[in-house]
């Protein structure tokens, strides 16, 4: 079972082990997809082990940390019609890639499908998996969406457990430099929309996660609560801007990550506000049905 409609686009910083392990699991899948990685200037060998482990690999090194653009990158060497994200600590369970490019190829209007992501406990590898707390959100998407659509109609993507369709992410531009890493996925997701394309969740495709205790999560945490601000203030309504944002100014933990947060937004307001652009209503529709559930989550904690 080769399949030639997906090729899988990992990108990477400082975590050799979790990358060959994901690798690992790539190589072994059925569709045996070409796989690029993107190596965001490691420096603990990541490229050297990638390159002995896994020659097939295609191995992209820009030389600097590039952050989400790294898919970007990966983007412009890709000749599939089809375009699965990876983490370095996600990988895809068999079938899931030929199920995702199944489904793409029977709905052409669907630019973007999201699987069921299920959690390994590292500390603990004899547990049970368990689904990812943001899977419900997913699975009861309030986003109207039409009867044909092969599932819940989603407002955003998680970009490490997404398959997408090549040309309208191409055409979209791809990942914002600008947002770097963390929440990236919601501009796009909102142009795609805007350009008459639908994202989806698809409960018969599965993506499986072993958080690595390599990350930063206070920096993860500013960059989110930046980029939350930013795309709030490019693509919605003034009165909903000014909503969310006090929102967050009211919950999230008032501390010096916060703070640096909200400067750095207000730092980026003069490209903000050059390049403001609010969505559609039949888009502004979809972001304001998911407001609720977005205030009551506990999956989006580091965003207040």
């Amino acid at each position: 079972m080769f399949d030639e409609r997906v090729t899988v686009a990992v990108i990477t910083h400082n975590r050799r082990d979790e990358l060959l392990h994901t690798l690992d699991q790539l190589a072994a899948l059925p569709e045996r997809p070409a796989v690029i990685v993107v190596d965001n200037a490691s420096t603990d060998g990541t490229a050297e082990a990638v390159a002995q482990r896994h020659p097939d690999v295609r191995l992209l090194r820009p030389g600097r940390n590039l952050g989400a653009c790294g898919r970007n990158l990966a983007a412009r060497e890709v000749t599939t019609p089809y375009l699965a994200f990876c983490d370095d600590d996600t990988w895809w369970e068999p079938k899931s890639l030929a199920g995702a490019a199944d489904l793409l190829d029977a709905h052409p209007m669907v630019a973007a499908v999201t699987a069921r992501i299920v959690v390994h406990d590292r500390d603990h590898p004899e547990r049970e998996p368990y689904e990812d707390p943001i899977v419900p959100e997913l699975r009861d998407s309030p986003v109207p969406s039409p009867a044909w659509l092969p599932g819940p109609a989603l407002g955003s993507f998680l970009a490490g457990a997404t398959v997408v369709r090549l040309e309208p992410f191409r055409d979209a531009g791809g990942f914002s430099p600008r947002l770097w890493l963390g929440g990236e996925e919601e501009l796009l997701a909102v142009d795609l929309a805007a350009a008459g394309w639908w994202l989806v969740y698809a409960e018969h495709l599965t993506i499986h996660h072993r958080p690595s205790p390599a990350r930063d999560s206070t920096l993860r945490r500013r960059h989110g609560i930046r980029n939350t601000l930013w795309f709030t203030w490019l693509r919605r309504p003034v009165g909903r801007a000014l909503r969310r944002s006090a929102f967050l100014a009211t919950t999230v933990p008032r501390d010096k990550t916060s703070l640096l947060a909200f400067a750095e937004a207000a730092a980026g307001l003069p490209w903000v506000l050059r390049e403001r652009r609010a969505a559609p209503d039949w888009v502004e529709r979809g972001l304001r049905a998911l407001e609720a559930p977005q205030r009551e989550s506990g999956a989006r904690t580091y965003v207040g």
